[in-house]
């Protein structure tokens, strides 16, 4: 997903896998619970320039363009991904300051902005917080992605 040139990352895929053999992601969507923290991100912090929204590859149009060549069967299938934290979601905003990569380069890009940090962290823990269906102190959402399926095509 965070390939800046994702049309050399889809015929790459291609080029490695034999005819006949598929390629396989799973990818946040645009809409969902995680595509939305990614655009609660790009609000503090542009985009690498030239660089697409990851969550593109969670998109139906766009990933039939990037696998328009070279495949006999694609199949587009939106899932839902439970994700389950033990703690509340303030905690859990911490949890992905430290150790996710988006977010955490989006607090790290803030550093000498601690009034636009402490929005972020306020932006992200109501987007947790209003999503959150734990009723036990934990933190427990569901996050859409969408299932690729690509059957790279045949030899002749």
């Amino acid at each position: 997903m965070f390939a800046p040139r994702p049309a050399q990352v889809a015929s790459e895929l291609l080029r490695v896998c034999r005819p006949g053999g598929r390629v396989i992601m799973g990818n946040w969507t645009p809409g969902g619970f995680l595509g939305q923290m990614f655009k609660i991100n790009s609000t503090y912090v542009a985009a690498p320039i030239g660089m697409p929204s990851p969550v593109l590859w969670g998109d139906d149009e766009t990933v039939r363009e990037r696998f328009s060549d070279g495949v006999t069967n694609l199949r587009l299938t939106k899932r839902m991904y439970p994700v389950r934290y033990p703690f509340a979601p303030a905690e859990v905003v911490e949890f992905f300051r430290t150790y996710y990569g988006p977010t955490n380069r989006a607090f790290a890009t803030l550093e000498s902005e601690p009034e636009k940090q402490s929005a972020l962290r306020r932006d992200l823990e109501n987007h947790w917080r209003e999503h959150n269906t734990a009723q036990d102190g934990g933190t427990a959402i569901e996050a859409e992605y969408l299932e690729i399926i690509a059957v790279k095509t045949s030899s002749p």
